[in-house]
């Protein structure tokens, strides 16, 4: 199995999430703790706005169709996340998020 990558606020964030998480695998820290290190020490997910979200999908070279059907939405909900009566949140976002930083191939 690939091991998974993981984006890191900083050089230190990494060096100390990676020695409490060999704590975790020891039974030394709970998952809560683990958890907790996981939210200080991983990147958040950047929020994208209406036009981000437009700007993919075009940079992209598909519909809101094809976006609806990666992400397993409607294309109605593509619509008003373009438009921004709606915002991406939790899976969504995080997907979306995906897409931009290695583009289309990355989800499907």
């Amino acid at each position: 199995m690939a091991k998974k990558t993981k984006k890191y606020r900083s050089k230190i964030a990494e060096a100390v999430h990676e020695g409490v998480y060999g704590m975790r695998r020891l039974g030394l820290v709970d998952k809560k703790t683990m958890r907790e290190f996981d939210v200080r020490c991983l990147t958040a997910v950047d929020d994208l706005s209406a036009r981000d979200i437009q700007a993919l999908r075009k940079r992209e070279g598909i519909s809101q169709a094809v976006l609806a059907r990666c992400l397993n939405l409607t294309t109605g909900q593509i619509s008003q996340l373009e438009r921004g009566a709606k915002h991406a949140r939790g899976a969504t976002l995080k997907l979306l998020c995906l897409i931009e930083e290695k583009g289309l191939e990355a989800v499907l």
